[in-house]
């Protein structure tokens, strides 16, 4: 016996047939098919580019935390970096660029 999702579709496609008749069935199906092979190619191109990214541990060590780049920032200016919250460090960095600057 046909369960409640079985009906579903069978009314759907009954639907379907009815507003837009049998001829736009296989246009549909056609529609549907280039959207999955679409959708199966962009999937293909994402898990690549994970594994390339996976692979190469030079591009995820270029790419820093913002802490880390305050902290570099800091020491290359020669401001000592201990005991102080970001936001002093920040402060610090601003009124070193400001004083480099003038």
């Amino acid at each position: 016996m046909l369960e409640g999702w079985e009906w579903i579709i069978i009314g759907v496609v009954a639907i379907v047939i009815i507003m837009w008749g049998p001829a736009k069935i296989p246009e549909f199906a056609k529609a549907l098919g280039r959207a999955k092979g679409e959708f199966s190619k962009a999937q293909k191109e994402f898990t690549d580019a994970a594994t390339t990214t996976e692979k190469a541990p030079a591009t995820q060590t270029a790419v820093r935390s913002k802490d880390e780049v305050l902290l570099s920032t800091a020491k290359d200016l020669g401001i000592s970096t201990e005991g102080k919250t970001k936001e002093q460090l920040s402060e610090e960095i601003s009124t070193k660029a400001k004083t480099l600057s003038a």
